[in-house]
């Protein structure tokens, strides 16, 4: 199954976005054709799945480097890097990314899994728009999802009918997905995003109640806070690193203030790349949930505790 490309899709939707200065047109095309590359590359990744982790993390460094700097901060114009946060040219890459962590040849425990891996819509709960006075096929069934960056999910389809031999015309079908492991991917979090998070981890976990929630962030932009009394199973830090102070962040607004600028911001970036280490303990993370199996008695009995 080919895997998704939301990082391509906003490449496109910038290219064919109607404010997109005409400068900065031949440079989203560039970056398109370097996105291929990039693909490429990481499908051209052998060996181990440790050394596998550490050759397309180093991909990915290369190429968002590419994409903040060459493409982002050094545009004349400052159209991509003022609405950089709405066309999600920069965390998109992240949400390409995952789904190579978690093939087979990285993480052969998924072989065999019938999953979808990637960013989808997933159930989130279920509700009918019927009442006795206004009788609707199917008991009105309807179902609520939401749109997730990440997810291991498989395809579920609910069926609902007032009658027990479920006839075509009297009864409703829904089609869905069902997060079994979600994750957000965030640029920077900040104390409203974790609340967010803390808030979209309890409706997943209400929704499935073995599905594990993950919270992904490159830069921290807040003061950390314990994870243990919410839903969220676990934040990772992607560049083990703070988000730029916004006294310097602010200097970066104009084009001429990013050409001057550019040196230092360059170099906080390879300062402080994607961490191979932090992917392969999600891919761990992942590795102990497909590995989890039911206790067996006699085993139980044994240690004594389970």
């Amino acid at each position: 199954m080919p895997l998704p490309t939301p990082h391509l899709e906003k490449l496109n939707a910038t290219l064919a976005n109607d404010k997109l200065p005409p400068a900065d047109e031949p440079r989203i095309k560039a970056a398109i054709q370097r996105y291929g590359q990039w693909i490429a590359g990481l499908t051209a990744v052998t060996g181990t799945p440790q050394k596998r982790i550490q050759a397309m993390v180093a991909l990915l460094n290369e190429y968002r480097l590419f994409i903040d700097v060459e493409l982002v901060f050094d545009s004349p114009q400052d159209f991509l890097y003022r609405q950089k946060g709405q066309l999600k040219l920069d965390n998109s890459v992240i949400e390409e990314f995952l789904p190579y962590l978690v093939e087979p040849a990285v993480l052969p425990e998924i072989a065999g899994h019938e999953v979808v891996v990637g960013p989808t819509t997933c159930f989130s709960s279920v509700y009918f728009s019927t009442s006795l006075e206004v009788p609707v096929v199917g008991g009105g069934l309807e179902i609520r999802s939401k749109d997730q960056d990440f997810a291991i999910s498989k395809k579920l389809f609910l069926k609902a009918s007032h009658d027990p031999v479920f006839p075509d015309p009297e009864s409703v079908t829904k089609e869905t997905h069902i997060g079994f492991v979600v994750s957000e991917c965030k640029t920077n979090l900040d104390k409203t995003m974790f609340q967010e998070a803390c808030a979209t981890a309890h409706d997943v976990k209400a929704a499935v109640a073995g599905a594990r929630y993950y919270l992904l962030c490159e830069w921290l932009d807040m003061t950390p806070l314990s994870t243990a009394p919410t839903d969220i199973d676990e934040i990772l830090l992607l560049r083990k690193a703070k988000r730029i102070n916004s006294n310097v962040r602010a200097k970066y607004a104009t084009y001429a203030g990013r050409q001057a600028n550019r040196a230092a911001y360059q170099t906080y970036l390879t300062d402080n790349p994607f961490r191979p280490e932090v992917f392969k303990r999600f891919v761990d993370h992942i590795r102990g949930i497909l590995r989890n199996e039911a206790p067996v008695e006699s085993d139980v009995l044994a240690r004594g505790y389970f």
